[in-house]
């Protein structure tokens, strides 16, 4: 268990910066079941979900990282929220899954001539004897744009996509367990990347918020 306790070259809790946030947003309980609940709520809302903000390196997936931006992808975002649990001695680590009908918006869809999301990343935090799977990707506000359900977690049972949207419509298929990991398994990432996607130079150059506007102005 010691080794989901620990910092890590992503999971940086160590520093000042991921310090501050685990205990400026851990609540007032001494509960780690309510100190995990109130963390993944400032994880999933206070981060905004912006999927071009992929960057497989070590500093780019860093807790700090996504914490000075304010914003990242899946993955970005549950590091940061094993992070802080294991600020607060809460073992954390991290989980991956291949799924299809992901949120995204058309132009992504196109660039990536895919719909289906490798990796994508949630946290597995121990809490009362079990492990429980907390998602903190999707905030709040990109939810009520895309009328989904948003994801909440209570610290006893699992927090993962529901298979519809409000309106019926199939949203999350998960297709393939990747298991769960004390750190990135990064080079595996890096690969399936690679092999899978084509992403085009503009990928970067990309506004999410300004494209999740446009598509659903009319919703």
């Amino acid at each position: 268990m010691q080794q989901y306790l620990q910092p890590t070259p992503t999971m940086d809790f160590d520093t000042p910066e991921v310090l501050e946030f685990a205990f400026r947003n851990a609540g007032d309980s001494s509960e780690q079941r309510l100190q995990a609940v109130s963390l993944y709520y400032a994880v999933r809302d206070g981060i905004r979900y912006d999927p071009y903000t992929i960057d497989l390196s070590i500093n780019g997936l860093k807790a700090s990282t996504t914490l000075l931006t304010g914003r990242g992808w899946c993955v970005a975002k549950a590091i940061l929220l094993a992070a802080c649990c294991r600020a607060h001695a809460i073992p954390a680590r991290l989980g991956y899954a291949d799924v299809r009908n992901h949120l995204t918006t058309a132009r992504m869809r196109e660039q990536m001539k895919t719909d289906i999301f490798y990796y994508h990343g949630y946290t597995s935090i121990y809490i009362n004897g079990k492990w429980l799977k907390a998602t903190p990707a999707f905030n709040i506000e990109l939810c009520e744009k895309f009328r989904l359900r948003p994801l909440e977690f209570d610290g006893q049972s699992d927090s993962i996509y529901h298979p519809f949207d409000l309106d019926g419509k199939q949203h999350m298929e998960y297709l393939r367990n990747r298991g769960e990991y004390a750190d990135v398994p990064l080079d595996d990432m890096m690969e399936t990347f690679s092999r899978e996607y084509i992403v085009e130079a503009s990928w970067n150059e990309a506004n999410f918020d300004q494209e999740v506007d446009k598509e659903t102005e009319h919703l």
